[in-house]
């Protein structure tokens, strides 16, 4: 989209023709921009600074409660609350009586609602948009938060909501319903629930992730939802909605607009909890500025050679900022669906005290990653910067971003956004406090060691974020480095895979992706047949999968011989120990043998199965998180390892034939050029 030029004024001078000719011919493309953020958890050290929490609302046990939970001598019913994001945002351009363009925005999140003591529930929760951040007095009971007594079904509440009901009022459908709320808590369209299978309140644990999609061009709203509970992993969103719209959002809302969460109890209470939330919304392009339309206008020439002047310093100005961003990589980030948001250098520069070596994190085969704080969110973030050549650092950036910024997962490493300026190529991922999996499995004696109900729980997030890329995705995604260093922990030991940096997607019709120089990944890590083919497969990122699990049981790094008997890898050891009948002897001394010894066997015989030498012969991430689960055994392991032999029978392909195993001369997403190395 154009930048939008000032009329033609009724009698030109030559100057001000100069300045509109200038305009018009120097005046740089504007593509669409988004803004957003992303909230992985929720931090109530951090988040209180860009999260407004209203009446009883909370930010609280890495949830926002919505209205407040059953902990401590607090009243449960007939209470309301919002939390909305500080920064509000301008969501139509143009007069209100014809706007000329609306925004689209997506968001996503996760929601637990839950009955009192296995009580009745009520009210519900809403997304919101809202024209300010303020919460009605008496909207507690079926006003969900919205409106109260008086305001309900005003046109000058200027108010959007999904709402999600568990309770019936007289206006409602049923107790269990979601619904389109424009001005008012009677819904202009609801869908029940329970012909989708779904229970918003059940007396158990389940999570709903919810997609929310507006386009602004089509005026169309989509609603998109999945129910998660807690022995299911993450599942994708569906491909179909379960509630559209049509709606001209600029004829309901303000035209500069906040975006959150709404909800109530009744005589009946629940817990009303968002437990992640990501929001990108189409950032309108700005108009010419007021001053320049007036000179125009006015046609006075001392006025107009000032603003040809000043235009000229534009142009001069944007093409120095041009020479130092490459256009081609802008204009295919800006492209790219659901890219995060866009940060200056300057602030990056800040928040890293210049990238200062005091504040490294760690440093990869691509690039090192600085921590730092962003001072006007005051929010920690992580923020890697890549080093390899030119060319290569390109490749690598573009690689990252585009398969990580499509991706959401509760076991993933945020992103946050990037930044291509001054030279620079940057991404701002979210700060994991606790560090590395690494960093706690191989400390020093000063450290910490890492309790068993830790290492169990981090092994099965693990598992669910592999299962997530390999078979939910819209896209096979192999990670292809898999190991105790690329895997980051939360504040409470939930883990985050991170480091995409040798990640690719791969197209539905093939099952592996070739790299033309070298096998990428660490050694110790990387399956046999890999350098026989070239080929990364789902296999392969199974075999890594199986040394991480050998990793954080035994406390050992792979190819740490000396550890291992004479033994050159990890799973040689703990398979001679599994011969021998004595496979818990594996287990890291330093628990004292405070472990599970049933979870620790169930580790320690799914990580050889893992690591088998024949590429078949491992479990999918479907059994993979089974068996962690407790649902499904363990396959039977040999006692002898097997022998790697090539070629074998071949590597099973999607409908369980062999495949050819003649290496791939092409990639499948990015083209033939991408390179990395053994690290």
């Amino acid at each position: 989209m154009g930048r939008a030029l000032a009329p033609l004024p009724a009698n030109p001078t030559s100057l001000s023709l100069l300045l509109l000719l200038l305009l018009h011919l120097f005046s740089p493309l504007q593509p669409v921009e988004a803004l957003g953020f992303q909230f992985g958890t929720f931090n109530p050290s951090t988040d209180y600074d860009t999260l407004a929490p209203i009446g009883p609302a909370v930010i609280n046990k890495n949830a926002l409660q919505v209205t407040p939970d059953s902990i401590g001598n607090v009243i449960l019913t007939n209470q309301s609350g919002r939390i909305l994001y500080k920064q509000g945002f301008k969501l139509w351009d143009g007069p209100p009586e014809a706007p000329t363009k609306v925004a689209s925005f997506n968001t996503s999140f996760v929601i637990n609602i839950s009955p009192i003591k296995n009580g009745t529930p009520g009210e519900g929760l809403a997304f919101i948009v809202a024209p300010d951040p303020n919460l009605p007095a008496g909207s507690f009971g079926g006003y969900l938060g919205l409106t109260n007594a008086t305001t309900d079904g005003h046109a000058s509440n200027h108010l959007l909501a999904v709402e999600f009901d568990t309770f019936k009022q007289d206006y409602d459908p049923d107790a269990n319903h979601i619904g389109l709320d424009i001005n008012s808590v009677e819904s202009n369209q609801t869908v029940p629930l329970a012909d989708h299978g779904f229970d918003l309140a059940p007396n158990h644990t389940v999570f709903f992730h919810v997609w929310i999609e507006y386009d602004g061009g089509r005026e169309l709203l989509e609603v998109y939802m999945i129910d998660e509970d807690e022995s299911t992993p993450t599942k994708p969103k569906p491909a179909s909605p379960i509630m559209t719209a049509n709606l001209d959002m600029s004829k309901v809302v303000n035209q500069n607009s906040y975006f959150g969460f709404a909800a109530s109890t009744g005589d009946n209470a629940e817990l009303n909890c968002v437990l992640s939330w990501n929001m990108t919304v189409e950032e309108l392009p700005k108009g010419t500025p007021a001053g320049l339309v007036i000179g125009l206008a006015v046609g006075i020439p001392a006025a107009a050679l000032a603003l040809a002047g000043a235009a000229a310093l534009g142009v001069w100005a944007w093409r120095r900022r041009a020479a130092a961003r490459d256009p081609n990589i802008l204009g295919t980030l800006k492209c790219l669906p659901g890219m995060p948001r866009e940060f200056k250098f300057r602030d990056l520069k800040r928040a890293t005290g210049n990238f200062d070596e005091g504040n490294k994190l760690g440093q990869g085969g691509f690039g090192v990653v600085y921590k730092g704080v962003l001072t006007a969110e005051s929010r920690r973030v992580a923020v890697k910067k890549f080093s390899r050549d030119e060319l290569k650092s390109k490749d690598d950036f573009l690689a990252e971003l585009t398969i990580i910024s499509r991706l959401r997962h509760r076991h993933l490493v945020p992103l946050l956004g990037w930044c291509h300026q001054n030279g620079m190529l940057l991404l701002v991922y979210e700060y994991m406090p606790k560090g590395s999996l690494d960093g706690h499995i191989f400390c020093g004696p000063e450290r910490q060691r890492l309790e068993w109900s830790h290492r169990y729980k981090i092994v099965a997030g693990v598992a669910s974020a592999l299962h997530y890329l390999h078979d939910e995705f819209d896209q096979k995604v192999l990670h292809r480095d898999l190991k105790a260093s690329n895997i980051m922990l939360d504040s409470n030991f939930n883990a985050r895979l991170g480091d995409f940096g040798l990640a690719r997607a791969i197209d539905d019709e093939k099952n592996s992706y070739a790299e033309l120089e070298g096998v990428p990944g660490t050694i110790g890590y990387i399956a046999p047949e890999c350098f026989h083919t070239g080929k990364a497969t789902r296999e392969s990122d199974i075999f890594g999968f199986g040394a991480v699990i050998l990793e954080v049981v035994c406390g050992q790094r792979p190819w740490t011989r000396a550890e291992f008997d004479g033994f050159q890898f990890l799973a040689d050891w703990v398979w001679s120990l599994h011969r021998d009948g004595r496979i818990l002897a594996a287990v890291d001394g330093r628990l004292g043998g405070d472990y599970a010894v049933e979870e620790a066997r169930r580790l320690l015989l799914l990580g050889l199965a893992c690591s088998h030498p024949i590429a078949a012969e491992r479990p999918k991430t479907p059994a993979i998180v089974q068996i962690l689960s407790g649902s499904v055994e363990v396959p039977r392991v040999p006692p002898f390892r097997p022998a790697f032999v090539w070629p074998s029978a071949g590597l099973l392909n999607e409908e369980g034939d062999t495949t050819d195993v003649t290496p791939m001369t092409s990639s499948s997403l990015f083209g033939p050029d991408w390179t990395s190395d053994i690290r």
